[in-house]
């Protein structure tokens, strides 16, 4: 194994909010609190420690207890459970949707990120019990986004019908799910234990909520994470207070509207909140709650409520009422002890919309720190790399610019017209100081045929270095080859590929290389050569 890093500059794909967040730019500042640095999160601990309900812990703590009931639980994992009810406990949080068989391979890079972070200021803060959590985007109803995984160029889909949050479906269904995959598996060792998780996951439990706390479990027990569903009645009784802020006062949507208006000028706003910032959960639905003509609305329903009585209905039937996008963070910092959440870059763009509702809602605003993002290399392909004199900056740039690139460098001929064309501009430099000591007119002249000129040479530049691609056939078919392996369909694998395809070859020696691999603190991008 070996590990090398690259400024996320250097790679692309990463945008500005973010890229200037992890530069700390004067931009910014006012959008966060405390920065992913040592001294950030001694401040974020005091001020967490301050701010937190203590006598949420003992609620937390029982709840994820009696939500483990049945699965095969590590010593370290219920330890932090029981560790949550203690003053000096703190969590750092990621949240992942429940994409099946884990979906792209980033759900494992935040996690590990998380884990490896949780035991990097558990180290720093001695005197404090730092806990990994897993958030289970239990309540999300976009099942569109989350019913398959690629695997080896394959879409493995689960057709299903339920509706509402994804976390309550049944698993109805993926025992063709399971048969396909296993098919494409083959009959290896590590063949039969990705079988084995899929088929424990899926095939026994009833709801998607518990086969990937399952999963999720097997893959990340030793390390102790503590994995959480936040669609619980329990749980929700915490957040009432807020729920019922939100609709009398709709506090999310005044308080992130303020932030955008200042943030949009200089960033592009990842999302904007609704009114009311409230599902209604049912048996099998998920609708937005409206207020329209004073009274509140089901939407897609003929369900209404009186002021009074929905404030009734959230008393006594909190588990109704399900956060979206703009509230989930405040109701997670509400339960949870949390000093910090790592995400991806979508993520965090979304919470730096945030500080002013945390303020306005009397919550500690976390820490905001990037997951480790991850491009993984085989020895093979490394080789293959040196040998085409490809960098691994350059392996990220468009297709058509590396080849370009790679053909000129290649070439025994010039094909980079940029001296010629800045030649070019010099002698209508001096024609255009003619022109100017005679008539108006033939400035225009001079100038329109700078342009002529110069877009003829610009055209020429582009056949030859087609015809010259053509005559390096090989080696455009080698670099096309290598990059669509190492970056399929121009983004990042981590986006595409799921987990299985590499621990099918290197096993669980794959889920400790990354464990060892990922730091969270370096914020750069992770190249792991394998």
């Amino acid at each position: 194994m070996k590990v090398t890093q690259l400024p996320y500059e250097k790679i692309g794909f990463i945008s500005k909010i973010i890229l200037d967040y992890i530069d700390q730019k004067g931009s910014i500042q006012s959008y966060f609190t405390n920065f992913p640095n040592l001294e950030g999160f001694e401040k974020q601990i005091k001020e967490k420690e301050k701010s937190f309900n203590q006598k949420n812990r003992i609620i937390l703590s029982q709840t994820i207890d009696s939500q483990y009931k049945g699965l095969n639980i590590s010593e370290k994992t219920k330890g932090n459970i029981t560790l949550l009810k203690e003053p000096n406990t703190y969590t750092v949080t990621t949240g992942h949707q429940l994409n099946l068989f884990t979906g792209p391979l980033y759900f494992l890079y935040k996690i590990f990120s998380t884990i490896n972070l949780a035991e990097e200021l558990a180290e720093k803060f001695p005197d404090k019990n730092i806990i990994p959590i897993f958030w289970m985007a239990t309540e999300d109803h976009d099942f569109e986004e989350i019913n398959f995984f690629n695997f080896q160029n394959k879409k493995i889909k689960w057709e299903h019908k339920d509706g509402g949050a994804v976390g309550r479906f049944k698993t109805n269904g993926l025992e063709g799910v399971f048969e396909e995959f296993s098919t494409s598996l083959g009959s290896s060792k590590n063949a039969d234990k990705l079988k084995n998780l899929f088929s424990k996951g899926y095939l026994e439990n009833e709801s998607l909520a518990d086969a990937t706390r399952y999963i999720a479990n097997e893959m990340f027990k030793e390390y102790g994470l503590v994995i959480i569903d936040g669609d619980n009645k329990d749980l929700k009784k915490l957040f009432i207070p807020n729920i019922k802020d939100e609709l009398e006062h709709q506090t999310s949507f005044n308080a992130v509207s303020k932030t955008i208006s200042s943030l949009e000028k200089n960033y592009k706003i990842q999302v904007k909140p609704r009114e009311i910032n409230l599902f209604y959960l049912g048996d099998s639905s998920r609708e937005r709650i409206l207020f329209e003509n004073n009274v509140y609305k089901i939407k897609n329903t003929n369900k209404t409520f009186s002021k009074e009585s929905i404030l009734k209905e959230v008393t006594e039937n909190p588990l109704a009422f399900s956060p979206n996008v703009i509230m989930r963070p405040l109701y997670q910092e509400t339960i949870l002890p949390n000093i910090c959440y790592v995400g991806g870059g979508g993520e965090l763009a979304y919470w730096l919309e945030l500080k002013e509702y945390f303020k306005k809602s009397e919550v500690s605003f976390p820490v905001l720190l990037l997951r480790n993002a991850v491009q993984i290399i085989s020895k093979k392909q490394q080789n293959k790399l040196n040998k085409l004199e490809i960098s691994h900056e350059e392996l990220f740039l468009n297709s058509h610019i590396l080849l370009s690139k790679k053909v000129i460098e290649n070439s025994k001929i010039e094909l980079d017209f940029k001296l010629k064309i800045a030649f070019l501009k010099n002698q209508f430099i001096e024609l255009r100081q003619i022109a100017e000591k005679t008539d108006f007119s033939f400035t225009g002249a001079v100038n329109a045929q700078e342009r002529k000129q110069i877009k003829g040479l610009e055209s020429l530049q582009k056949k030859l270095l087609n015809a010259e691609k053509k005559r390096q056939k090989n080696l455009v078919n080698r670099v096309t080859e290598l990059q669509n392996q190492l970056v399929p369909n121009e983004n990042l694998e981590e986006r595409q590929r799921n987990f299985s395809e590499y621990y099918l070859e290197y096993g669980g020696t794959f889920l400790t290389d990354l464990k060892t691999a990922l730091k969270p603190l370096d914020l750069d991008f992770t190249i792991l050569e394998i």
